[in-house]
């Protein structure tokens, strides 16, 4: 039957005749049509009486063997499909056209036939969005406040305040240009108050200068414009240093989140670049807007009057002063004390849980439902419609319930049939009744779906799902992974395992990956019965797969449609394994025999599937944290299994999910944190020039951390990556205030206050009102994220946590403890101790070669692969460039093409009989004949396509020029190399030439030789190297870019191609020729269009005013005032011989392109088989070398070195050997680029 149907179902040709001057083809035409075309076919003929497939089938419409299946509601099976977004797309404009797109598919659906959503991401994005525009408004709000309050100068106020706007309008531009997208993780740590500290600074020296400076003391009640600046001028620039410094040492904090890689890189490098750009702002505003801001807007009276910002001020002022007295008395026991409570804090920390990430609240759920292997779809489809429509029943919170079941048609995210995932739509939280959070409504719904039996249930959020999916395989927060050989063993472990962890708090149910178990039907053959038969096992399977799986033997067309034709047994022979025993198998001598005769049939358990990581089989145990931190339920299930699991030999566990996440995270973060601190007391002491007071400073950077541990521990938030980040942002803040104290400090003494006790209380007085600002600014402006608890905010939660609590210490530590300490190291006013350059130098040397070797690479150098080079030379070579601009340019010219003639307005005064004037106002319009607009659109379509082609064309060739230059510069690196070598032979000559005309042993000729043979080596090095810098020039040029190029040899040294039949389908010359022709075409039409007749529509109105009719003649000649007119003309093209010429042109034009295309086809045809045979002629050549030349010259190199060495062969032998080795060497290389530059340009003209 498959034969027949094979050999029975096709089209053929038989070439043409010809008949007097006609040509006829020859056409066969066997395709099947329909059903009966299929029922007639002929199976076999036996003595005239043929047999037909309807004799021996049943010949029907059928289906493909389902997978998996969608059910919703519990109201049956529905059709869902899945709707994916490109990588670096916008994520609301993709919706956006997705939803709009939906109406317009809906209005072609059937009547009864609906599209409805189930999974939509819009409404969470919004709400996390809102969440970050409210918490950043109502910080801004709360910095502006703040400000004015302790400002206590309005205007000052609002200049600081002024700095948040533009910084944001600076960050978001950057963030457009490097394309940083907005949301969530990328602006959840924007602090205003760190945003404003640096104008914080400046503003509130300004104030204080214009009110006790040096006009003040001369009597001078108001500044004029000149000394305004000059004022402002001094007092900022002697704190523009510790302003400017403070801010790069915010922005060098953030360098560590630079560092990370992997998925926490991609969820956290763009928070750090947001802040950087919006700091980076703020610190080019602080130092060129700010200064002009203030002597702009302030007052430029000198006169002060006291506020109440001012006895705010005095009020703390008189408690601190007080209290900081008693302080500095027991200086000593305040800094143990405080010393003690940071090892105290560390160790707490030390204990302390973590997580990779806070759960983010997503709203929606998600239900894992698996049942046993091997269960049927039907019973699965079944069961799942129970569990959705008890859930419907007993939780209105949810919207509705689809189950995805198995695998899909197309399988973008396969699973086996017995398992499914079910989204569950909620309604908003304020609507909840049956439970108060997110963990109640999970715990009440897996017992409620406990009463179906024979089902495991898992219940998380989908988005959470599908992360811990991607990132780490595996759909549970932690994953338990058990490597070994034996499946079965595996197997037995993982059991193990799960009971042991399933006690632990926080673990939810265990999931146990399904390696075994899977029940089949399993058909052994046997050899020996086989060969008495005369049976071979590919026949078998033949017949095994056609009879239960289906065949095709040929495909069916219904107009488009296509369909399979599949051969298989009728349903009641599949239903059993006795259907597979009796499968009757044709022998060679014509009879049959039943399946069971040959082989042994029997339901045997088989795996189910084999899992593999690194190479090596595995299996996992995987279950979700709850009420409880992944790193110290991990920590515990670990001390568990150490204890009470023997694995056998070769066996052994690793852990994986967020759990692994986080540990490669504080991974690098514990060497890129230390890196970035090193950098901060790096710029300290070229700040202060004094290791001393770069120390003093320093400290406030780990003890600030004591109120971030504390914060988290009251809070009860473990540490995640999150908090890592408020702990970096709260390293620089802390830094910021004892930059500013001590520099006041230094500034009195400089001054003359040579007292250290009176010039720490003056110091500490009059710069309490900063030290306030920007620790309360800069705390209080992530108040809101610490309070929110909409949606989103559980990722901001821990990081304004740690800000603010550490700040609170922060403060603390720089008020009391900085100026004990500052005491404490100046007791003996010893001179500063400053370190020479040279330490200055070493240290950011050593912080460059840290770079380096992590993924903060400097900017000076590029690492390159070939298809990155090529990916970055189309993004911004400048003749792409120029090129798309071109496309851009015809785009643009779209629109010209209805381009109607300027409208004529007249308006005229006629006199009338009675000596007056008429007035007359028209409106005239030409039109030209309607086909000349659409075919003037027509035409700069086409010629946009053209420079579409144009501009292929132009990538083809700059990825042709980027893949000569590559491979020329790795060519020529292997030059160096050769040569290199040579050049030690040389050298070793030399040394030995020089020793033996010293002992006697030859004369000065050899040495002279050998030096010589030495310097023609160095030359030849020297254009090898000249050549590599033209060829790294090169690729600069064509990647637009200054950077100093590494590349990387991520491809073998000889460019690969596949030498198949040609197509010029994909060759972009081709392309736009076969563009031109369109465009005369288009032409023709044009010119043909502009020989038709124009026409002109008119439309005037007369009024006829009697007042200016002195006499009374009667001249309404209608009962209005008004004579209206219509005007329509036609423009006939009766002299046309001008048109016609045109036309005849433009068809003339349209033969040359056509005749341009043949000759591009022609030679792209000639070069493709020129190129062809040069390229099998230089791989002959390569193999050569490869195969027999490159080893024949490593051993005459060797022999000749051996034999010069014993004497055996004189110098003269010696370099004619050295020189003809390496000239095959160097021979190979050239054969190489050859071979290479053939292969480059193949692919050119293939299009690829």
């Amino acid at each position: 039957v498959y034969t027949a149907l094979e050999k029975n179902n096709e089209n053929s040709g038989g070439s043409y005749i010809e008949q007097q001057s006609n040509a006829y083809f020859i056409r066969g035409l066997g395709q099947v049509e329909n059903l009966d075309d299929i029922r007639k076919i002929v199976v076999k003929n036996t003595s005239g009486s043929p047999i037909l497939i309807r004799d021996v089938a049943t010949v029907q419409f059928g289906s493909a063997t389902r997978y998996g299946a969608v059910t919703r509601n519990g109201e049956g099976e529905v059709v869902a499909g899945v709707t994916l977004m490109l990588k670096g797309e916008n994520f609301s404009e993709v919706i956006q056209n997705v939803k709009d797109r939906m109406v317009q598919v809906q209005k072609s659906l059937p009547e009864g036939v609906v599209i409805e959503p189930f999974i939509d991401r819009t409404e969470l994005v919004g709400r996390a969005i809102d969440t970050v525009k409210r918490n950043l408004m109502e910080g801004a709000l709360i910095v502006v406040f703040v400000l004015v309050l302790l400002l206590g100068n309005l205007r000052a106020g609002l200049v600081v305040a002024s700095v948040i706007p533009l910084a944001m309008l600076f960050a978001f531009s950057m963030m457009q240009l490097f394309g940083v997208s907005g949301n969530l993780m990328s602006l959840g740590a924007i602090d205003f108050g760190l945003i404003v500290d640096g104008a914080v600074i400046i503003v509130e020296s300004v104030v204080h200068h214009i009110t006790t400076g040096k006009y003040k003391k001369q009597g001078i009640e108001k500044l004029t414009s000149d000394q305004m600046d000059t004022e402002v001028a001094e007092s900022a620039g002697k704190l523009m240093k510790s302003a400017a410094f403070g801010q790069i040492i915010i922005l060098i904090v953030y360098l560590p989140l630079l560092s990370l890689i992997g998925i926490e890189g991609k969820m956290f490098r763009p928070m750090a670049e947001t802040v950087a750009f919006a700091i980076l702002g703020a610190f080019i505003l602080s130092l060129t807007y700010v200064p002009m801001a203030s002597a702009l807007f302030l007052s430029k009276k000198t006169s002060y009057k006291r506020n109440i910002s001012d006895r705010i001020i005095e009020f703390l002022q008189r408690v601190y002063q007080r209290t900081l007295i008693a302080v500095l008395k027991v200086k000593v026991m305040v800094v143990t004390a405080v010393f003690i409570l940071f090892a105290v804090s560390i160790w707490l920390f030390s204990g302390m849980g973590g997580e990779f990430i806070p759960t983010l609240e997503e709203g929606d759920l998600t239900v894992e439902i698996s049942m046993m292997q091997g269960t049927s779809l039907s019973e699965v489809v079944k069961t799942f419609g129970k569990a959705e429509k008890l859930l419907k029943e007993k939780f209105p919170e949810i919207k509705q319930a689809v189950t995805r079941i198995g695998s899909s048609e197309i399988p973008t995210d396969p699973m086996p049939m017995e398992r499914g995932d079910m989204m569950l739509a909620m309604k908003p939280k304020g609507e909840w009744k049956s439970a108060e959070n997110r963990s109640e409504m999970m715990e009440k719904m897996e017992e409620v779906l406990s009463e179906i039996p024979g089902i495991n249930v898992e219940i998380s959020q989908p988005m959470q799902m599908r992360f811990n999916e991607l990132m780490t395989g595996i759909r549970q927060d932690v994953a338990i992974k058990i490597y070994g050989e034996d499946l079965d063993v595996l197997a037995i472990q993982a059991e193990k395992i799960a009971k042991m962890i399933s006690p632990v708090a926080g673990v939810s149910t265990p999931y146990i990956e399904k390696v075994s178990g899977l029940p089949q039907i399993q058909v052994a053959y046997n050899r020996d019965k086989m060969a008495q038969y005369g049976l071979n096992i590919s026949d078998l399977n033949m017949i095994l797969k056609t009879a239960f799986a289906g065949s095709v033997t040929g495909v069916v067309f219904e107009g488009e449609k296509r369909f399979d034709l599949v051969v298989r047994l009728d349903r009641n022979l599949r239903e059993n394994i006795s259907g597979v025993e009796n499968l009757l198998i044709p022998l060679p001598s014509g009879n049959k025999v039943p399946l069971s005769q040959v082989a042994d049939i029997a339901f045997k358990d088989a795996p189910a599937q084999v899992s593999r990581e690194d190479g090596k089989r595995r299996i996992y145990v995987g279950f979700n944290v709850v009420g409880r931190d992944v790193e110290t339920t991990v920590k515990e299930i670990q001390s568990k299994l150490n204890s009470g699991i023997k694995l056998p030999s070769g066996y052994y566990i690793t852990y994986g999910g967020q759990f692994q996440n986080l540990q490669a995270a504080k991974g690098r973060l514990a060497i890129a944190v230390p890196a970035a601190l090193l950098f901060i007391l790096v710029l300290l002491y070229v700040t202060f020039r004094s290791v001393k007071e770069s120390l003093l400073i320093f400290t406030a950077v780990p003890l600030a951390s004591m109120g971030g541990i504390a914060a988290l521990i009251i809070t009860g938030l473990p540490f995640s990556i999150s908090a890592g980040v408020g702990f970096i942002a709260l390293f620089g803040v802390a830094v910021l205030n004892g930059i500013v104290l001590i520099g006041y400090f230094n500034q009195l003494k400089e001054e003359g206050v040579d007292d250290i006790y009176q010039r720490v209380l003056e110091g500490t007085k009059t710069r309490l009102r900063p030290v306030l600002m920007t620790a309360s600014v800069a705390s209080l402006g992530f108040l809101p994220m610490a309070l929110s608890t909409s949606a989103g905010a559980e990722v901001q939660r821990p990081l304004a946590t740690v800000v603010i609590g550490g700040l609170i210490t922060a403060t603390f530590l720089t008020l009391f403890v900085l100026p004990c300490l500052y005491l404490l190291f100046n007791r003996k006013e010893v001179s500063k101790a400053k370190l020479p350059k040279a330490v200055v130098i070493m240290f950011l040397v050593c912080g460059l070669l840290f770079l380096q070797q992590n993924p903060v690479q400097a900017q000076s150098t590029l690492p390159l692969t070939l298809d990155s080079a090529i990916s970055m030379a189309v993004k911004n070579n400048l003749r792409l460039r120029s090129a798309g601009l071109s496309v851009e340019q015809a785009r643009a010219l779209q629109k010209s093409g209805t381009d109607l003639s300027k409208t004529e307005i007249l308006v005229t005064q006629d006199p009338t009989s009675g000596g007056n004037m008429d007035n007359s106002l028209g409106i005239t319009q030409n039109i030209a004949w309607p086909g000349l607009y659409k075919n003037q659109r027509k035409l700069l379509s086409k010629q946009t396509l053209l420079a579409s082609s144009t501009s292929n064309i132009t990538r083809a060739e700059v990825i042709r020029e980027v893949r000569e230059a590559w491979y020329a510069y790795l060519l020529n690196k292997e030059s160096l190399r050769v040569l290199d070598f040579q050049d030690s032979l040389y050298k070793g000559f030399v040394n030995k030439a020089e020793v033996r005309v010293k002992t006697g042993e030859t004369s000065n000729l050899e040495l002279i030789s050998a030096r010589n043979q030495f310097q023609q080596v160095q030359a030849l090095k020297l254009g090898v190297l000249a050549s590599l810098a033209n060829n790294e020039s090169i690729l600069k040029q064509l990647l637009n870019t200054p950077a100093t190029l590494v590349l990387v040899q991520d491809k073998p040294i000889v460019f690969p191609i596949s030498l198949d039949s040609l197509t010029l389908s994909k060759n972009a010359q081709v392309s736009a020729g076969l563009q031109s022709t369109e465009v005369a075409k288009a032409r023709i039409a044009v010119e043909k269009s502009k020989g038709m007749p124009d026409f002109t529509l008119g439309y005037s109105q007369q009024l006829l005013i009697s007042g200016f009719n002195p006499a009374n003649i009667n001249r309404n000649y209608f009962p209005g005032t008004r004579i209206a007119g219509i005007q329509v003309g036609v423009a006939l093209p009766i002299f046309n011989r001008a048109n016609r010429a045109r036309v005849k042109s433009e068809q003339l034009s349209s033969e040359i392109a056509k005749t341009d295309l043949l000759n591009t086809k022609s030679r792209l045809m000639m070069e493709y088989n020129q190129e062809v045979q040069h390229y099998e002629q230089y791989l002959q050549s390569v193999n050569y070398y490869q195969n027999q030349g490159l080893n024949q010259a490593s051993e005459q190199l060797r022999i000749a070195q051996v034999s010069f060495d014993l004497g055996e062969i004189g110098y003269i032998e010696y370099i004619q050997n050295v020189s003809s080795a390496v000239q095959i060497r160097l021979s190979y290389i050239e054969a190489l680029s050859q071979l290479n530059q053939s292969a480059i340009q193949i692919q050119f003209i293939k299009g690829e």
